[in-house]
């Protein structure tokens, strides 16, 4: 671990403890809302462990403790971690080493330990980005599940506290940033608009799976827009041309 520190420059590991910070505030919400709704202590705490995805996570167990199934659950929580098999292929170079080690690997992969490695420039640093992030994460989340969930036990209305808005929070901003896209946010609304009129005839859970119709709208819609034909070019003078304007990077 101190040999991943050293390697990482200082804004990294401190974007990295940022995004614990935050990640832990979600798990302790997580833990509350699992035990108070009804839950057992022992399943957000083993859920954590095993699966260590909180989008899928939240949205399992938004479904059992609306009443869906728990065949309904699971199925909501690949779906969400469906997104998982490409992020594996993006840092396979920095998941080699004996199967034992890959596998670990697979279990700590996050969006946020996949960002942060993809963010390096080198080989080198990317190992190191996506193994303390990592590490760290899987150490601070279920940590603040074990926390959430004793605290949860003993508020019984998190309600009161607003925590049950952290499933909606939390699933609105894992979807938010891909919004950008315009045939994303089609079928993202036709799925909402789907899965709002499925609600009162379906069983609690299935709605959300149908609402995967709106894909069929993502390879639909206008074809990329093409720039008009203009008029016949104007000679440039001669000599060099300027440079380019560097273009900003995100």
């Amino acid at each position: 671990m101190r040999s991943l520190l050293r390697t990482l420059d200082r804004a990294t590991l401190r974007d990295i403890a940022l995004v614990c910070v935050a990640d832990a505030l979600v798990g302790a919400s997580f833990g509350a809302i699992s035990v108070s709704g009804g839950l057992p202590l022992w399943l957000p705490i083993a859920m954590s462990v095993l699966v260590f995805a909180g989008g899928a996570q939240f949205a399992a167990v938004g479904v059992v403790l609306s009443g869906g199934g728990a065949l309904a659950a699971v199925a909501t929580g690949l779906v969400l971690n469906a997104r998982l098999l490409p992020f594996g292929f993006t840092v396979a170079d920095v998941l080699d080493g004996p199967r034992w080690r890959r596998l670990l690997g697979a279990q700590l992969m996050t969006d946020e330990s996949v960002a942060f490695a993809l963010l390096q420039p080198d080989r080198r640093r990317r190992r190191a980005a996506f193994w303390l992030c990592g590490v760290a994460l899987f150490v601070v989340w279920n940590a603040a599940v074990v926390v959430g969930a004793a605290a949860g036990g003993l508020i019984g209305d998190t309600d009161a506290l607003g925590l049950d808005a952290a499933f909606p929070a939390v699933l609105l901003a894992l979807v938010l940033p891909s919004l950008t896209d315009r045939r994303t946010r089609a079928a993202a609304l036709a799925g909402a608009v789907v899965a709002v009129a499925a609600t009162p005839y379906l069983p609690a859970g299935l709605p959300v799976l149908l609402a995967l119709l709106g894909l069929l709208l993502a390879g639909r819609g206008p074809a990329a827009e093409v720039p008009a034909e203009r008029g016949p070019a104007v000679a440039e003078p001669a000599g060099p041309s300027p440079a380019p304007a560097a273009e900003g990077v995100h």
